[in-house]
């Protein structure tokens, strides 16, 4: 508070000095000019306290020109002779520093460029079966958490605030803190109660209420504001992006946010570090990029994220190409979950954004590639795709969602882009008007007409390689699964008609589920319970193994 107290002097006087004539003697008596000057330092002062309170704004001088420009002016208007040419000059001076600040991004489109540009590869690695390939929707967490409410104390007092994913302790979880619900209840409350957590992979988890008390909140108010908090312990820092919760292996919640610095003349953000606050005591520490905490994934906010998505995909070639001859523009898809972009984690647990960018030409739904961020490091990689294919962007999958389920008013949230058995595939939660989970489902983006959904990602997943075989695609060669071969006498068999062919399912004496088509063994449509089988299967970690080749005693 006192950085902000002497801040605030310094400005008010200065201002004072500039706005008060002191050679117009003529109308102005000495003790009335010291008057004026000790009026005017009081108000401008508490004004300009008042101001950066309220708004929050870095306490940088730069950030101080539009005020420089309407003092000068004034100054200007009310001196008069030599006095009044000097400040004359400061108004021009402080003029035309604003006209650049106010045409900075104009000219620096292509450091923008620069501090956002990325690797490229062609295509993501292909799929592990062994993982499980989609989350669990933010809009379905959320709304099983309001449904939990109830274990909160005094639940009138508070709110369900902001959700973020995280991996806490080996699982990928949704977390979510408990928040004021306004400024009476701020008042009687004085601190939060705790957060939320639900598994962000199994859709039939319930959130977990946890106990946590938290005094510097977002929905606090004065000083014990999280935002507010940070400001009067980093006066000067530029930050991006709201403050997330970040929750330690040991369940302990931390607010983070992003900072960073400004392209050129307080126009454009690149990202340098995270701060961390303690919630209960106010504690804060900076940390750069390389030194953030193991425990915190999204050191880069999505905000910043999305915004040198934007850099990349528009200034290729500068501001003016950007507006009218966009050679080379691609445009990042709106289709994300937090500020246009979706958090994924990869095979070893580490976080990233994805996004897909998209043609700027109107009614184009063909994707130019698509983004991987990584959350802690804020390294990028773009991927091309294969150039030889027309692949479809996030709002063609979405639009088959919409009228595959057009009757039941069924919508898709959170596309993400995988590399399904080679084939470049989107996998969405399909949601109810409710925001209810419904299913998921996969469309090739090279080849739309091949689509499925299941109750489960793996289930889906086990329906389109089905759908690709059927689509004259492939699956050899494309699983990192081991192949391996097993035998026995067949316990049951379920036979399901798909198309031209049919799906058999067995399980065999060894208490193991397989599947197979008729499509790769046609005899396999007559199989039934007491055969002795050999087969070759890959093991995917599924309940049902897929089988790459059956033999049938009796029938080779």
């Amino acid at each position: 508070m006192g950085n902000m107290i002497l801040f605030a002097l310094l400005v008010g006087l200065a201002s004072a000095l500039v706005l008060i004539p002191f050679s117009n003697g003529e109308n102005y008596g000495r003790k009335v000019k010291s008057l004026l000057l000790i009026a005017a330092v009081v108000l401008l002062t508490l004004g300009t306290f008042g101001f950066y309170y309220l708004f929050n704004l870095d306490r940088n001088f730069s950030s101080l020109w539009p005020f420089a420009i309407l003092i000068t002016l004034g100054g200007t208007i009310f001196a008069a002779g030599k006095e009044k040419m000097i400040k004359g000059s400061l108004f021009v001076l402080t003029l035309l520093l604003g006209g650049y600040f106010l045409i900075a991004f104009l000219f620096n489109a292509e450091e923008k460029y620069e501090s956002a540009k990325m690797a490229e590869k062609m295509e993501i690695s292909t799929f592990d079966e062994k993982e499980t390939p989609a989350s669990v929707p933010p809009q379905f967490a959320r709304n099983k958490m309001k449904k939990a409410f109830g274990q909160v104390p005094n639940t009138s007092y508070y709110e369900l605030g902001e959700l973020q994913i995280q991996k806490v302790d080996g699982e990928y979880v949704y977390i979510a803190p408990v928040e004021f619900s306004g400024f009476f209840k701020w008042w009687n409350g004085k601190s939060t109660p705790g957060y939320f957590t639900i598994s962000a992979t199994d859709s039939s988890a319930n959130p977990k209420f946890k106990k946590s008390d938290m005094i510097y909140t977002p929905s606090s108010y004065f000083n014990k504001n999280i935002e507010r908090h940070i400001r009067m312990q980093y006066p000067e820092s530029i930050f991006y992006g709201g403050t997330q919760l970040e929750i330690d292996n040991e369940g302990k919640p931390y607010y983070i946010r992003t900072f960073g610095e400004f392209i050129s003349a307080r126009n454009g953000f690149k990202v340098t570090g995270v701060v961390v606050i303690d919630p209960k005591s106010g504690d804060t520490k900076l940390y750069a990029l390389g030194d953030v905490p193991e425990f915190i994934d999204g050191a880069v906010s999505p905000e910043a994220v999305s915004l040198q998505n934007s850099y990349y995909g528009n200034y290729i070639h500068g501001f003016w190409n950007s507006l009218f001859g966009k050679k080379d523009v691609k445009l990042p898809s709106d289709e994300g979950t937090e500020a246009q972009v979706s958090p994924i984690f990869d095979e070893n647990g580490e976080m990233y954004y994805f996004t897909d960018f998209t043609s700027p030409k109107e009614g184009v739904d063909s994707m130019l590639g698509y983004s991987l961020t990584n959350s802690r490091t804020g390294k990028a990689t773009f991927y091309t795709g294969n150039l030889e294919e027309s692949y479809m962007d996030s709002e063609g999958a979405m639009q088959i969602i919409e009228k595959k389920f057009i009757e039941k008013k069924w919508h898709g949230e959170m596309p993400i882009l995988y590399n399904f058995y080679g084939e470049a595939s989107w996998l969405t939660p399909v949601l109810d008007s409710n925001g209810f989970l419904q299913n998921y489902f996969i469309v090739s983006a090279a080849n739309p007409e091949i689509s499925v959904y299941g109750n489960t990602p793996n289930e889906a997943l086990r329906k389109y390689k089905t759908a690709l075989q059927h689509g004259g695609g492939t699956v050899d060669g494309s699983s990192k699964a081991e192949e391996k071969q097993a035998s026995g006498a067949v316990l049951r068999v379920y036979k399901e008609k798909t198309g031209d062919f049919t799906i058999v399912s067995i399980l065999l004496d060894n208490k193991k589920n397989y599947i197979i088509t008729s499509e790769t063994n046609p005899l396999a449509i007559y199989l039934k319970e007491g055969d002795q089988v050999k087969l070759t299967y890959m093991d995917t970690g599924e309940t049902f193994l897929p089988v790459k080749e059956l033999v049938i005693q009796g029938l080779e």
